[in-house]
């Protein structure tokens, strides 16, 4: 469970870093769109489920007996075995990695570099403490508040 704890501050520490790297364009004034509140929460509901299956999975495979907080037993090895248990999951576990470790890359060197947004990176990392889907609605949130500030200053 300190493991968990420990990603889930460091997700939400990426989040406050990318934001400020792009202060700018989340600076006090226009409130939030329909389309950037949207990119919010499915940003952190996705976050949510996701995070409901990993501490399930931790409860899960912990041994017994073991410490609740340190567990044993829940390891990442075990976990990415998990992922290519059956046909199932191993299909959507490749569709995921493709796009996590693949995907959002591309569109982060791409269209970011053009769009000029800052901390790129910290998006990418953002997917690996919260969650895949975290990390693109955070990037499309900052593109669509990019739109809506040249819109505003226009």
């Amino acid at each position: 469970m300190v493991a968990l704890i420990v990603h889930g501050l460091l997700g939400i520490t990426v989040v406050l870093a990318f934001v400020r790297a792009n202060r700018p364009l989340f600076a006090r004034g226009a409130p939030l769109s329909r389309l950037e509140l949207t990119y919010v929460l499915v940003g952190v509901a996705t976050t949510v489920g996701a995070w409901v299956f990993n501490i399930r999975f931790v409860i899960d495979y912990m041994h017994r007996n073991a410490n609740p907080l340190w567990g044993s037993g829940s390891s990442w090895a075990h976990y990415c075995q998990l992922l290519f248990q059956n046909p199932a999951s191993g299909s959507a576990s490749v569709d995921y990695i493709v796009i996590n470790v693949v995907i959002l890359p591309l569109l982060l060197l791409t269209d970011g570099r053009r769009r000029q947004i800052q901390g790129l990176w910290l998006a990418f990392v953002a997917t690996l403490f919260l969650s895949c889907t975290a990390g693109f609605a955070l990037y499309f949130l900052t593109v669509e508040r990019q739109r809506v500030r040249s819109v505003a200053m226009a």
